[in-house]
């Protein structure tokens, strides 16, 4: 990016944003300096070095012109002896070429570092110099400004007169300074274009001089060169030759690089770090180890390629059992673990990978360790759930209510490892137990005691809420419904044993106390759980799939801190019965989108030609704006009662009639007036496609079928219309509006039925019988209370029995 131009215009102005350009501006003649400064150093450095290079070149020379070649054999071909004399050949040219440089060399001073030098000297300095001045005057200008400003207002006119015309002086004087510096600085920048250049310009042209010097000798040289190209092309080819075989061997074995060990006495071998114990410490040693199978044997040779010898004496053992090291146990990685028969103790061997360790491990029959066990912790097996363990936490748990309870951080910071395995020495220990019956001493800070509480947890033998229980909790957690698995941790807690139950209600009654201060402590249900967690339900063994259960291990932790009272204080019910299986299904079923086998049939139509023309002309001219202009108008003024069901529903369904599913787009999925919402949906499997006929696909466009959206949509926007409210066939929409002026003469009745009079006047029979035949069965759905037999105390309307809905045909069409 190029710098921005600096305009006179702006000098008076002396905005923030001219100074930043300025600034660029000075920055870049300071970069301009001393990039010239540094390129006369380097061309002295240059020119010194020419002239080492013209002298090294001429020992060159001599070194070519006294080496010869020894070919192998006792005669020597054309070509041998062509490459063997070229190197004499070379050592003339290259003396006749550094006669040239030295010419160069002795003219670079004056074309190139004397210019440089002048234009540094006189250019830029002057620039400098402009700087300082402007600098100088910026300060006395801002000095007489401020001056000036403060002076009191009760000062004689004159004075004051007099001040100002003082103001305007000096800042005459800074604004003629700046334009001087900013001309100076654009002059210079636009002068180093061809002074900077020109100059190197001139080098180089000298540069070049030597250079066709040179080649003026290469064409002079070219006869022997095409000779020597020659000679040492056929040599070229013979090595060629050889390459490509020795090429192919090497791809072979990079395609498979263990090839080599097949023939190998070895069934593996390799480098290894193996862990030796001194005095002071331990300490890594590289050996090169080999294991025979077959005998169990391993031989270690200590051997370093650094120092390119051995590091002490082989040593030889028999394989007794191999274990991955745990990664939590060990600094180092890539680690395992080897028992000998002869040799006591266990040997730690460090692979260069984790490929190595897993060759290493399968060669050796290795296995994983196991987690959790008693021997993995030096401390595990002395915490049991006691009445020391109680009294321990019980002890923690009061020091943190009473002293800590609003700490930042609390359970999440950790404390120091030696005091917190300090305090814990003194809590389990008998001798001293009785004399922290009360409390913990003050002294101890509240980090140590819950880091000590939580290690205490982890010292059991197993987890407070046990191994055999643990894929039961995560199973709970991932249960959909909050009810589900509210109620199925709730039984397994009464599963556990009373001891493990009784501390689990302590802790659980004490985290909710913590949570419950969370604005002050900052810790949460959900991060109490995040920490409590791994510890209360960790799993047997580390694996993949148990990473991947943290999150429901800290899910359970959750449950069991907000619902404590009812988990620990009540008795879990008894398996639910089928009923009650149902309705949480059902509860469940309102509370999220229907999977695909819970989705109602798609529905089909196939309509004979000339009908499917009538229908849709009919539509495309009616329908669309009786629908969108009646019931967009009625969903707004019902908004508020009914906020579940979006009111744009139906006039997307009308004005976008190429939808490729009869989804609604906006619809609710937890429409609480409709037991299964959307009432219709794409099907669950792939439908085949028909080469016949398109009438016979699932409803796609509301041109086709809109009688069935309206079918669909008026049980769950009008939860009072029941089939009773369509008009019979033969009635006219004005008769069937005076038979329900009776029983509808509020505003909403009196929208319902201007809206079913509109509809009645577009459909033809055939549509109305089969909107109050799926109409019959949608209300059977959203009122579950009405008689099966029959459909009778519906509100608003008289009893229509299920035969009259389903008689056919209904006469005449309707006017």
């Amino acid at each position: 990016m190029g710098l921005p131009a600096l305009e006179f215009s702006e000098c008076c102005l002396d905005s923030p944003q001219f100074r930043e350009r300025l600034r660029s501006h000075e920055a870049e003649l300071d970069k301009t300096n001393k990039f010239i400064k540094e390129l006369i150093k380097d061309g002295k450095s240059l020119v010194a070095a020419l002239k080492n290079l013209s002298a090294a070149q001429r020992k060159f020379a001599d070194s070519l012109n006294e080496f010869k070649f020894r070919c192998i054999g006792d005669a020597e071909t054309d070509d041998e002896i062509c490459i063997a004399k070229s190197l004499q050949e070379f050592a003339t040219v290259l003396r006749n070429l550094e006669d040239e440089r030295m010419r160069m060399i002795e003219n670079a001073s004056e074309v190139l570092i004397t210019p440089l030098e002048k234009f540094r000297k006189e250019q830029i300095g002057a620039a400098k110099d402009a700087k300082k001045k402007y600098d100088k005057e910026t300060e006395k200008y801002c000095g007489v400004l401020e001056k000036h400003l403060n002076l009191s207002s009760k000062k004689k006119e004159s004075q004051l007169q007099e001040a100002d015309s003082q103001v305007d002086l000096v800042r005459q004087h800074f604004y003629e300074v700046s334009l001087e510096y900013v001309f100076k600085v654009q002059e210079v920048q636009e002068r180093k274009m061809f002074e900077f250049v020109e100059p190197l310009l001139a080098f180089l042209q000298g540069l070049f001089t030597f250079y066709h010097h040179g080649y003026e000798l290469a064409k002079d040289f070219s006869d022997f060169k095409t000779e020597l190209t020659i000679s040492i092309q056929n040599t070229r080819n013979r090595f060629e030759g050889t390459r490509s075989e020795v090429e192919a061997l090497m791809k072979k074995m990079k395609e498979n690089p263990h090839e080599h060990k097949n023939i190998s006495p070895y069934t593996m071998e390799g480098y290894l770090y193996v862990q030796e114990k001194r005095h002071f410490g331990t300490s890594w040693v590289k050996h090169y180890c080999t294991y025979q199978r077959e005998s169990k044997r391993i031989t270690m040779v200590p051997f370093d390629q650094k120092s390119g010898g051995k590091g002490g004496e082989d040593e030889a053992v028999t394989l007794k059992s191999c274990t991955r090291r745990k990664t939590d146990s060990i600094e180092k990685r890539f680690c395992f673990d080897v028992e000998a028969v002869d040799r006591p103790g266990v040997i730690t061997m460090q692979a260069l990978s984790e490929e190595e360790r897993r060759l290493w491990m399968e060669a050796m029959d290795g296995r994983e360790p196991v987690y959790n066990s008693n021997k993995d912790s030096q401390s595990e097996g002395t915490a049991q759930l006691d009445s020391i363990g109680f009294s321990i936490i019980k002890k923690c748990i009061h020091a943190v209510e009473t002293r800590g309870i609003n700490e930042q951080g609390l359970y999440r910071i950790v404390g120091v490892n030696s005091r917190v395995q300090k305090l814990l020495s003194i809590l389990m220990d008998p001798k001293t137990a009785t004399e922290t019956d009360t409390e913990i001493c003050a002294e101890w800070e509240i980090k140590t005691i819950t880091s000590a509480l939580k290690t205490y947890l982890r010292m059991l033998p197993g987890p407070l809420m046990m191994y055999q229980f643990q894929r039961s909790f995560i199973k709970a957690a991932k249960l959909e419904n909050q009810e589900s698995r509210v109620s199925e941790i709730h039984s397994l807690v009464h599963r556990l044993p009373e001891k493990n139950r009784q501390m689990l209600h302590l802790l659980m009654n004490h985290l909710a106390k913590v949570a419950d201060n969370h604005k002050q402590n900052l810790m949460t249900v959900a991060n109490l759980g995040v920490v409590f967690g791994p510890t209360l339900l960790r799993p047997q063994e580390e694996t993949v799939a148990a990473i991947m259960d943290i999150k429901f291990q800290n899910i359970v932790i959750e449950i069991l801190i907000e619902n404590h009272e009812k988990i620990f204080n009540t008795v879990p019910e008894a398996p639910a019965s089928n009923s009650q299986l149902l309705l949480s299904r059902k509860k469940s079923s309102e509370s999220k989108p229907p999977s695909c086998s819970e989705r109602p049939l798609t529905l089909f139509h196939t309509a004979q030609p000339n009908e499917k023309e009538n229908r849709n002309s009919i539509i495309n001219s009616s329908l669309e704006s009786v629908i969108s202009s009646n019931v967009n108008s009625f969903l707004n003024s019902t908004s508020a009662a009914q906020p579940s069901l979006n009111s744009s529903d139906l006039e997307l369904e009308v004005i976008k009639p190429n939808r490729p599913n009869s989804l609604p787009q906006n619809a609710s999925p937890t429409s609480p007036l409709s037991p299964s919402w959307p009432m219709f949906s794409a099907p669950s499997s792939p439908m085949p496609t028909s080469s016949t006929s398109s009438d016979s696909s699932p409803i796609r466009s509301v041109a086709q079928f809109p009688w069935l959206l309206v079918a669909f949509a008026l049980p769950v926007e009008f939860p009072r219309f029941s089939p009773a409210h369509l008009p019979s066939p033969g009635t006219l929409p004005s008769q069937h509006s005076a038979q329900q002026e009776g029983s509808s003469q509020s505003p909403r009745g009196q929208q319902e039925l201007a809206l079913l009079a509109r509809l009645s006047s577009v459909l033809d029979c055939s549509a109305l019988q089969q909107v109050r035949s799926v109409l019959a069965g949608v209300w059977k759905l959203c009122h579950p209370w009405c008689p099966a037999h029959r459909m009778s105390g519906m509100p608003g309307g008289q009893g229509v029995a299920e035969a009259e809905l389903g008689a056919s045909p209904w006469g005449p069409p309707v006017p």
